[in-house]
């Protein structure tokens, strides 16, 4: 053998040697980089799955009553357990039938499709599998470039390294596009068939199945052929899998399918006003992240009772002349804890969202009144004191104009009257006295005592409600007596949730007893009476109007100014404030206008109420009740032609009679015990 010939061999034998030595070096680069990147994948542990996620807005009883979606992503995550079984199968049939096989990458599905790309001289045929799919959907954009692809795959990788394969299609079939702005089959059946995901069929499971292939050419809204022939070719797939048999295949794909397309905008958004303050509070109190209720699919669980606030916009609706651009506010509130129930901030929300209840000050004219009486029964005030009701003029010093306030119509009693006439009948004349003989800072210190925060005047006319204050304001106020003297505080929002249904938030109540019980208890019976006609007097009494549609004990007050007309009342289990006007301060009309706050409230009432039993306003110790004259205020005789039971702080009931009438005789107050009778009487009891 010649020595080239040596030479070429030993040639031929070092480069099989480098050859081998490179094929060694990249085999272990490979290696290692595998490695590498598997490491680095366990190290950088499970990937966040941050999904937008709609957050929905649930009535009190979980009713969905609206959502936030500023994402332009509609989507609602279900758990993979509450899906329907036949969406899964028919999922995996056309997608990934190796799913539970394979560690994110089809190997055998890959070269299947490399080589009908190569056969067909372009992509035919896609390789990616359920786990790649969702990495694409969660953390990529859809370019198709080299780097994206990369990327893609360690997303993957990080995904099947940290989460079980039950947790990736949960992602993945509450994220995939299926059209018409629907992300995930939650958001996706309600919109194609108004259902949730867990009542599909196997004929609906296996169209919405199809569509992610491409939302827009199998939709079944605009190609209907197309979306049976891309069912059909589900079901087999299906069938081949052995999840159906041929015979419910063949059923499934005859089955006839009734596409609802659900928008969102066909349905009518229940109670706007109050879903705008749900929001407020969730930035302004509860500082939550805007993102996270934005994108978050928080389960938002609130005060607000459908069925109240339905009744609420029936009597606006039924009550005010459609013609008419006055408009109204409502507040309606349970007084034993805060929640709003109902809340209605003027006739239109999507004309005006200006929120009439909570943004607005009006001059709650004489609604504001049983503040005042409030403080005058704390200052040696009862019942049966008395005042004279005349026209009068109060000397203001400091070089003011003299003050002479006015009773509804000019009308006066011109005579004493008791401060429950004075209340039932809403006489201006009792009320400036009061104020002025108790002192105006008083009525102030009274209104914050009660909640008011809005600003107030140490002045005669506050008596009157002549100072701005909200809705939810007063009405909020006016729970206080109702509950007894408890200061609790408006609540819009009892519970939040995660998408995963962790309780994030819950509402803490609170109750502080900061009026007494007794003078508030009072002061309830004082409120009932302008319901009561044996209070007519030089007028009849403020509720004369609708008295006659109360079937429950019911207490409140009315108030008018030349632009507001107020009706505030309560039973034990609600409290309601209603306000009418015009928003540009123009005079309402009397007797139209005047008549709508009354009237909506009564009937709201009523029929919110309706299925809850009639309750009593419960009497505290250290109050008695006696019949008396509601003329004078005097322990009625069996000769006093109207006699009324009234109740008084134990200690202050009336203890003289009435003497007005003709053979007055004593009348049987049912056991209330006349300690306070004269010797003679006592020995000659027959004696008057």
């Amino acid at each position: 053998m010649s020595w080239i010939t040596r030479w070429k061999e030993y040639t031929s034998l070092q480069k099989a040697k480098a050859i081998g030595k490179l094929a060694a070096f990249m085999a272990g680069g490979m290696a290692a980089c595998l490695l590498g990147v598997l490491l680095l994948a366990k190290l950088l542990g499970p990937p966040p799955l941050l999904v937008p996620q709609t957050t929905v807005i649930h009535a009190r009883d979980g009713e969905e009553i609206g959502e936030i979606n500023n994402s332009g992503e509609k989507r609602f995550w279900v758990p993979l357990n509450k899906m329907s079984p036949a969406l899964i199968q028919a999922t995996i049939a056309i997608e990934d039938k190796n799913f539970y096989d394979h560690h994110g990458f089809d190997l055998k599905r890959i070269a299947a499709a490399l080589l009908a790309d190569v056969r067909a001289g372009a992509k035919v045929q896609g390789a990616s599998t359920i786990s790649q799919q969702f990495a694409r959907n969660l953390f990529l954009t859809h370019d198709k470039t080299w780097f994206r692809k990369a990327m893609e795959a360690f997303y993957t990788i990080r995904l099947e390294m940290n989460y079980s394969k039950n947790d990736i299609l949960e992602g993945y079939l509450n994220t995939i596009y299926y059209g018409h702005g629907t992300y995930g089959i939650q958001s996706a059946s309600a919109f194609y068939f108004g259902k949730d995901s867990s009542s599909l069929s196997v004929p609906e499971a296996s169209m919405l199945a199809g569509i992610p292939k491409g939302p827009g050419y199998y939709s079944p809204l605009y190609h209907e052929e197309r979306a049976k022939q891309r069912q059909s070719i589900i079901l087999r797939a299906m069938e081949k899998n052995h999840f159906l048999t041929r015979k419910e295949a063949r059923e499934a794909a005859a089955a006839p399918l009734t596409i609802v397309s659900e928008k969102d905008e066909q349905k009518p958004k229940i109670a706007p006003y109050f879903q705008a303050e749900v929001m407020k509070t969730l930035k302004s109190e509860l500082k939550l992240d805007p993102k996270l209720v934005e994108l978050g699919g928080l389960h938002i669980y609130t005060t607000l009772d459908v069925s109240m606030q339905k009744a609420a916009e029936k009597e606006v609706e039924e009550q005010i002349d459609k013609d008419s651009s006055i408009q109204t506010a409502l507040v309606s509130m349970d007084p034993r804890n805060g929640d709003v129930k109902a809340l209605i901030g003027g006739r239109n929300f999507t004309e005006s969202p200006f929120d009439r209840a909570v943004q607005a000050k009006r001059a709650p004219g004489s609604s504001f009144k049983p503040f005042l009486y409030y403080t005058a029964l704390k200052n040696g005030y009862t019942p049966s004191t008395t005042i004279k009701s005349e026209p009068t003029s109060f000397a203001m010093g400091d070089g003011q104009k003299d003050y002479e306030p006015k009773n509804y119509n000019d009308l006066y009693a011109y005579d004493f009257i008791t401060l429950s006439e004075a209340l039932a009948l809403s006489d201006n004349i009792y009320a400036v006295k009061t104020n002025l003989f108790l002192g105006p800072k008083k009525l102030v210190k009274a209104a914050r005592q009660f909640g008011i925060k809005s600003p107030l005047s140490s002045v005669p006319s506050l008596a009157l409600g002549t100072k701005g204050v909200s809705v939810m304001e007063m009405t909020n106020a006016y729970n206080l007596f109702a509950n007894g003297g408890k200061r609790v505080e408006p609540v819009f929002i009892k519970k939040i949730t995660d998408s995963k249904g962790n309780v994030i938030y819950e509402h803490q109540y609170k109750k502080k007893q900061v009026l007494d019980k007794r003078a508030a208890f009072v002061m309830t019976d004082l409120m009932k009476g302008m319901f009561d006609e044996k209070l007519n007097d030089y007028t009849k009494v403020t509720g004369s109007s609708i008295d006659q549609y109360l079937t429950r004990p019911a207490a409140g007050k009315s108030g008018s100014t030349p632009t507001d007309s107020w009706m505030v009342g309560f039973t034990p289990q609600l409290t309601t404030g209603v306000w009418i006007g015009y928003d540009q301060g123009k005079e309402i009309n009397r007797i139209n206008d005047g008549s709508y706050s009354k009237k909506i409230w009564v009937h709201y009432m009523e029929n919110a109420l309706k299925n809850e039993p009639a309750a009593a306003f419960k009497k505290p110790k250290g109050v008695v009740s006696v019949m008396v004259n509601p003329k004078n205020g005097k322990l009625a005789t069996e000769n006093c032609p109207v006699k009324r039971r009234t109740y008084y702080i134990e200690g202050t009931e009336p203890t003289e009679y009435c003497h007005e009438h003709a053979g007055d005789r004593p009348f049987n107050h049912n056991g209330f015990d006349h300690k306070r009778k004269g010797w003679f009487q006592k020995v000659f009891p027959w004696w008057h």
